[in-house]
């Protein structure tokens, strides 16, 4: 690898080949660094001129005015950066976790990751789950350990601490660099143990030789033609070590790992490991084809973003072939559309310029594109076997909004349509009992951030209002009614009488209506038109405000009248009756309830159920799935769960998954009935 000024002076002038690009996300929790990192490694490679910084607002990654306000990262950000004659694609998404869906697509383009640990608290709960998911997608892992010249520890400790809180196996986890610290501790140069460079200041170094032969021997003893070649007493050179590296860091058999600080520490040597070791996109391990820039074209839309200039840009990554401008491809989705690219534009932050063509593995934005969603593919072929998708997290938090003046509501659905486009975790529901519009988000942050971009982007102003739950209403006990209309006012007047029977049926039973009429006192003619008439009044509830279901409805007498009885008179004259019968019995407000699945670690558990239990939850059981967390499987109502995303979170910091499903309706306790009777519905 080279030093830190041979590197800066050898840009990558064009990529030839899928060789020659490495496509890495950076990985961590919020705080711990990574746009600062990002900051960092576009300075060393000679991206940028001056370091910005987030809390001026002045990083190249983060460039939302959001962002700026909240000082971290809400969308995924991309640097092409030219290094030792490669070009890195560097991923920056953000790291809290309501905008995990930014992660997860950077996690897809991505062949690599470098997992950033702060070194002053590097072993925490969501430090541990974030390391869980970028496991599960399988993608190839360095660590970084940030923040050193503010650590306790020493760098040895710190990784050994994250050794056993990741569950690392023996020799999984290896220092690359050995960092070379001041009289105060701060780093002040490292040393490449495979190269023996030295960065920055190395004066008065301790000896490697050991530290380098323990790294060799991890190496070669994970690859049989290295380890013969060790052990038969040859020296092995940099390059076979190199080759050997990126084949273990490829099947997640060994992690490297060095430090790096705020101020630019450690940016030359994890570039150099990047452009040396890390996998390019042929030795790729997750889904799509082998990266044959001559192959059919296989690209896949990993972000959209609005632009008011230039209107839908996709950033892609291509995994087969090559995109280039003025062609037709196929858009591969929710439909199969036909469309043309005019121009293609290579990413650097919020700006772009102009490229001839894409090779396979490389990231280009799509501009003009209008036919896409995130997750779909793009090809020359429309017989080509689509991309899979992957797993977004669940959007449980619901908003619910209201347009604040007429000139908004006039904006709002299409400002919405955008952004679900460009968003694919916000869902977007027109709740059709409740009539209430409905953001489902993540978290509040990333209800935040919607609401701010509907403000800023497109000029909508909406007010949150409480989010409403569907109740239902159902009768106590067996009752009947009377309905009688009899108006005369010249002419033809208005005559219907209807006698009804009415009973609750089981849970679920649904409304079924009965006749037993004798006699003919009601015409077969109108019978159809008081079963109607009950069927509207249930839309609307007899005693709560909220619809009526679960009762058999029974037209057992009545009378019509020869001139003045109508279809009209005799709904009207069922709905008089079953409200008439609903006020001789008890009315039951019922609930609709949830049936909840949590996945958290066990010494949460007790803080977990606890909250459960004071949200009239019913705790089903619990199980272990792996050492040291537990599924809880529970009943949850779901008036009750409005905020609990929110609340589950704060309870287990950030490290619990939750799930829900509607399960059934139930009758709600009195106590708590009594404060949504005759409002519509529970907010």
């Amino acid at each position: 690898m080279a030093d830190r000024t041979s590197s800066r002076s050898t840009p990558a002038a064009s990529v030839t080949g899928p060789d020659r690009i490495r496509n890495v996300v950076l990985v961590g929790c919020s705080g711990v660094g990574k746009t600062t990192l990002a900051e960092s490694l576009a300075l060393a490679a000679g991206a940028i001129g001056r370091a910005g910084r987030v809390a001026d607002g002045t990083t190249v990654s983060d460039h939302e005015d959001i962002e700026h306000q909240q000082q971290r990262s809400v969308q995924l950000s991309v640097l092409p950066l030219d290094w030792a004659g490669v070009r890195i694609n560097l991923l920056d998404p953000p790291g809290h976790p309501d905008f995990d869906a930014e992660l997860r697509a950077g996690l897809r383009a991505a062949d690599g990751a470098v997992f950033v640990v702060s070194a002053t608290d590097p072993v925490t709960a969501p430090t541990r789950a974030l390391w869980r998911e970028a496991s599960d997608a399988g993608v190839p892992r360095a660590i970084a350990v940030s923040k050193l010249d503010l650590a306790r520890e020493g760098f040895a400790e710190i990784l050994a601490a994250c050794h056993d809180a990741f569950g690392l196996g023996p020799d999984t986890l290896r220092a690359m660099f050995v960092p070379v610290l001041d009289d105060g501790g701060a780093p002040r140069g490292s040393i490449d143990l495979l190269t023996g460079r030295g960065y920055g200041d190395t004066e008065g170094a301790p000896d490697i030789s050991a530290a380098r032969d323990s790294l060799v021997e991890a190496i070669s003893g994970l690859d049989d033609t290295l380890m013969e070649r060790y052990l038969g007493g040859e020296e092995l050179d940099t390059d076979a070590l190199f080759a050997g590296l990126r084949h273990e860091i490829v099947d997640c058999t060994l992690h490297p790992a060095l430090a790096v600080t705020d101020s630019g520490f450690g940016a030359a040597e994890l570039l150099d490991l990047i452009a040396g070791a890390f996998p390019d996109p042929t030795h790729r391990v997750g889904p799509g084809p082998a990266a044959d820039p001559a192959a059919p074209l296989t690209a896949q839309v990993i972000r959209i973003v609005g632009d008011a200039y230039v209107g839908r840009i996709n950033l892609v990554r291509v995994y087969a072939g090559t995109l280039r401008p003025d062609t037709h491809l196929w858009v591969l989705g929710e439909q199969t559309t036909e469309e043309r690219v005019t121009t293609l534009a290579g990413p650097f932050g919020k700006t772009t310029h102009p490229v001839p063509e894409a090779v396979a593995g490389d990231l280009v934005c799509v501009p003009k594109v209008a036919a896409t969603h995130i997750g779909d593919t793009l090809t020359d072929d429309p017989a080509t076997t689509p991309m899979p998708a992957w797993p977004l997290p669940a959007a449980l938090l619901p908003i619910g909004v209201e347009a604040h003046g007429k000139a908004d509501e006039d904006k709002l659905s299409q400002a919405l349509t955008r952004l679900t486009v460009e968003d694919p975790a916000l869902r977007l529901e027109q709740d059709p009992q409740t009539h209430q519009l409905v953001l489902w988000c993540t978290g509040e942050a990333h209800a935040e951030v919607t609401l701010d971009r509907l403000r800023s982007r497109h000029g909508v102003h909406v007010d949150t209002v409480p989010y409403r739950v569907a109740l239902r209403e159902t009768f106590g006990a067996r009752s009947s009614g009377h309905g009688r209309l009899v108006k005369q006012s010249g002419g033809h007047g208005q005559y219907a009488i209807c006698d009804l029977e009415v009973e609750p049926l089981p849970a679920g039973g649904g409304f079924e209506f009965a006749v037993q009429v004798v006699g003919g006192s009601v015409p077969k003619n109108f019978i159809p038109s008081v079963e109607k008439g009950v069927r509207t009044q249930l839309l609307s509830g007899v005693g709560t405000g909220h619809p009526l279901v679960d009762v058999r409805v029974t037209l057992v007498d009545g009378k019509a009248h020869s001139v003045d009885s109508s279809d009209a008179a005799f709904q009207t004259a069922a709905a008089l009756a079953l409200k008439d019968a609903a006020s001789r019995t008890e009315i039951r407000l019922l609930e609709p309830v949830a049936a909840v699945r949590v996945v958290l670690p066990d010494d949460y558990l007790g803080a977990v159920l606890g909250d459960l239990s004071a949200r009239r939850g019913h705790v089903l059981g619990t199980e272990t799935t792996e050492p040291g967390t537990t599924l809880l499987r529970a009943e949850v109502p779901e008036i009750e769960l409005a905020r609990y995303p929110v609340d589950l979170r704060s309870l287990t910091h950030g490290t619990a998954d939750f799930a829900r499903a509607h399960l059934r309706y139930e009758v709600m306790p009195t106590a708590v009935a009594s404060r949504y009777a005759g409002d519509g519905d529970a907010g």
